[in-house]
């Protein structure tokens, strides 16, 4: 069974001093614009408790690749509530208007609980969705259940799991899909953010990388913007 913790005490200690040198190393170091982009749409969704504010950095940096990006139009990231699939039927209708203005499909970026949203989306909707690229989200079963129950008891909101959602969360949706991780991850146990290695799916790793700084991280950014660039995945919606 894969641990439902982060991978020590000490990792989770560390994890604010470490999301800070992860966010200064993002602006220090982040001057690659070699790998400019199509323009294609990208819409980015923030963690639990996190608003958009947390993706700025993310944002910024794909703005200046060239790309069309967008933040979540929802502010704070409470979570689903009670009812997900009505959660998810919300977050369609931003889905749906982008594609709807740019007529071409979109990528979305999720952040820990945010592509946990990209993921059920592109499930949802998978001819609207280019690809989905995760970043330190969860979505073995054991580990859904303790980051719930961890963040309900520190926001005091909640939403409902049950078996049937747990097995849903676990599937992998039909496009082309990313997840980065770090075994560094303070706040998640890095081994719940595999999946299945098969074509059109690939599990990242990055090293030395907190929870809550893999959106400001220079290495990062740097493979996030080669899975936006990347050819193979426009050949595989061909």
């Amino acid at each position: 069974m894969f641990n439902v913790l982060p991978s020590s005490p000490l990792m989770t200690a560390l994890e604010p001093f470490q999301a800070m040198c992860d966010y200064v190393a993002g602006h220090l170091h982040w001057r690659d614009l070699s790998l400019q982009g199509d323009g294609h749409p990208v819409l980015i969704y923030p963690g639990l408790t996190l608003n958009g504010s947390s993706t700025a950095d993310l944002r910024v940096r794909l703005q200046q690749l060239g790309y069309a990006v967008y933040n979540w139009n929802q502010g704070y990231n409470y979570g689903p509530g009670i009812d997900f699939d009505r959660w998810i039927s919300l977050l369609s209708k931003q889905l749906v208007e982008i594609h709807a203005h740019h007529q071409c499909s979109v990528s979305l970026i999720g952040c820990s609980l945010g592509g946990t949203y990209a993921r059920e989306l592109a499930k949802l909707h998978p001819g609207l969705v280019r690809q989905v690229i995760t970043l330190a989200t969860p979505f073995v079963k054991p580990e859904i259940v303790a980051t719930e129950k961890l963040f309900g008891k520190l926001t005091g909101t909640h939403f409902l799991i049950d078996e049937a959602l747990l097995q849903r969360l676990g599937q992998e949706p039909p496009v082309p899909c990313s997840s980065i991780y770090s075994q560094s991850d303070g706040i998640v146990g890095w081994k719940s953010c595999l999946g299945k290695e098969a074509p059109g799916y690939r599990n990242i790793e990055v090293k030395g990388v907190s929870h809550l700084g893999m959106s400001h991280h220079p290495e990062v950014l740097k493979i996030v913007a080669g899975l936006l660039q990347d050819r193979t995945i426009a050949t595989l919606l061909d």
